[in-house]
């Protein structure tokens, strides 16, 4: 199976993006809706919500929706708002020896649903780069100039909650905040929808992993490491095999951030089935400005010095059912 993905400047959502927008609508709405077990909230319930958590995105949110005209259920869409519940993979570590501080992570999804899409953004005072994800602001993980990174993993079962997808909340927090510090203030108070990591790293080399859920209350941690469930899981599972696996990696004698890295392209972390493919490798490094996605074979490096626009087309061969 191929999957391309590109890269592209574009300081604020415009022509361009709506275009996209129009195209992959319906994949945004399925996303959104799930199988459609209870009612969306109001467009104007999203609006409000959005106002009340993240008012610093509502005269974007705002300008999309006035780009997408009068659509209802766009306008619920590109709120993020309660969306439906979803699963996905996702291992990630950070390394603070030689060449550091970095953040590694790998992320594991359906190749078809992932946008693909590397970003270079100025909503604000901010720049931003990141994978971003639809329908509109989503970041799968990312870093800002100020040298913050912010990436994110599922944190155990799919429970659905009155809260935002963890892809805005990621945007949110690397558009309004410069420090790890200050990202964890943020995300104490911000609802998500589902249980989730998230792993903070700035160039300082201060770093956090707070886990955020419906019904529970934030837990800031030191971790280094985190993959798909919180503070228990089977020790059997393969998520607490592959965080296993990472803190090993980090207590080596001899470790290094290309041995580190090395891991992400082996089992248990690398994973070549269909549903849970590992689709790359970002390591983030906040110090430098730079981010390289990895792929077997592949590396491609951008930075807020030296920005590459172009595609790539990775071939993953056959996957495993």
């Amino acid at each position: 199976m191929e999957k391309t993905f590109t890269a592209q400047r574009e300081d604020r959502p415009g022509a361009a993006w709506l275009a996209r927008f129009r195209n992959g609508q319906d994949e945004a709405a399925r996303w959104y809706l799930g199988e459609g077990t209870s009612e969306p909230p109001s467009a104007a319930a999203c609006r409000a919500a959005l106002a009340r958590h993240m008012p610093e995105l509502v005269p974007h949110y705002d300008a999309a929706c006035g780009m997408v005209g009068d659509d209802d259920l766009a306008h619920r869409v590109l709120s993020h708002y309660r969306p439906a519940s979803h699963r996905h993979g996702c291992s990630q570590a950070v390394w603070l020896g030689e060449d550091g501080p970095a953040l590694v992570r790998n992320y594991d999804f359906p190749l078809h649903v992932i946008t693909g899409r590397i970003e270079l953004t100025a909503w604000s005072r901010r720049r931003v780069i990141a994978m971003g994800q639809r329908p509109w602001g989503g970041c799968l993980d990312g870093m800002n100039d100020d040298g913050l990174v912010a990436s994110c993993t599922l944190g155990g079962i799919a429970r659905r909650g009155e809260g935002f997808a963890i892809i805005l909340m990621l945007r949110y927090v690397l558009e309004t905040c410069g420090s790890v510090a200050e990202a964890v203030e943020a995300l104490r108070r911000l609802p998500p929808s589902q249980l989730h990591n998230v792993t903070l790293l700035d160039r300082t080399g201060a770093h956090a992993t707070i886990l955020i859920g419906p019904r529970r209350e934030p837990a800031v941690t030191s971790w280094r490491t985190c993959t798909n469930h919180q503070e228990r899981a089977s020790p059997a599972s393969r998520s607490a095999l592959r965080q296993r696996v990472l803190d090993e990696a980090l207590a080596e004698r001899s470790a290094t951030l290309e041995t580190l890295t090395a891991r992400f392209f082996a089992a248990p972390l690398y994973s070549r089935k269909a549903a849970f493919t590992t689709a790359y490798t970002a390591v983030y490094r906040p110090a430098e400005g730079r981010v390289d996605y990895l792929w077997p074979g592949r590396r491609w490096s951008q930075s807020f010095d030296r920005f590459e626009e172009g595609a790539y087309t990775h071939d993953y061969g056959e996957l495993e059912r």
